[in-house]
């Protein structure tokens, strides 16, 4: 079985919890990191099955649309960008925040 990433970023702390709460709740995934990259933008990145992982990203993206920015800016979401990788490179988890730390390990699925 293939680990798969997927990641959603949105803009703000809020939506970023609403789309946690719904990846991990929409498939069998595992939250692995919450990266905030600048200011608000903030991206979720979860692991596990690649359909799971399909699932719970687009069912984050559907969260994140739903959550309406307190004053109303050009933008009408606070989604920024979505992508799931169904292979990763292991190079990628020697680099990048995305593999499984021992404070997640009791979550995997």
């Amino acid at each position: 079985m293939s680990i798969a990433l997927g990641m959603v970023e949105v803009l703000g702390t809020p939506p970023s919890l609403a789309v946690a709460d719904v990846m991990v709740k929409a498939g069998r995934v595992t939250l692995v990191h919450c990266e905030r990259i600048s200011g608000a933008y903030v991206t979720v990145i979860v692991r596990g099955d690649v359909a799971e992982v399909k699932r719970a990203v687009e069912a984050g993206v559907e969260a994140a649309k739903k959550v309406m920015p307190y004053y109303q800016p050009k933008e009408k979401t606070l989604l920024l960008s979505y992508h799931v990788i169904p292979r990763p490179h292991p190079n990628l988890e020697r680099v990048l925040p995305i593999g499984f730390k021992p404070q997640v390990e009791r979550f995997r699925v």
